[in-house]
């Protein structure tokens, strides 16, 4: 499984340097679904990491789907909207709260 980032340039520098290969960039909230789509499709992702600005401005509908999906599973950070509860994902993605 990998680890898919998607976000503005500044949102995945970071990840870039860190030696993420899966790095998709967009520009503003037209990119947005459509990468998300095409991101969802593919298999070997296992980890999708999103600044939680962006996830908020998504279609509730599509909010819903992604929080249900337990692959990949969403983490987002980064933004002023609520805080992913990452030991929540963590347990839903695995099965078992492993704290």
């Amino acid at each position: 499984m990998e680890i898919a980032v998607i976000g503005d340039s500044d949102f995945t520098t970071g990840f870039r340097l860190a030696g993420i290969k899966k790095i998709y960039e967009t520009k503003g909230t037209d990119d947005l679904v459509p990468t998300l789509q095409n991101v969802l499709e593919e298999r070997e992702v296992g980890v999708l990491v999103i600044h939680n600005d962006d996830l908020a401005s998504l279609p509730e509908q599509f909010r819903i789907m992604l929080d249900e999906m337990v692959t990949p599973t969403t983490i987002a950070l980064g933004g002023a909207g609520e805080s992913s509860n990452l030991r929540d994902k963590i347990k839903q993605a695995v099965g078992v709260d492993l704290w």
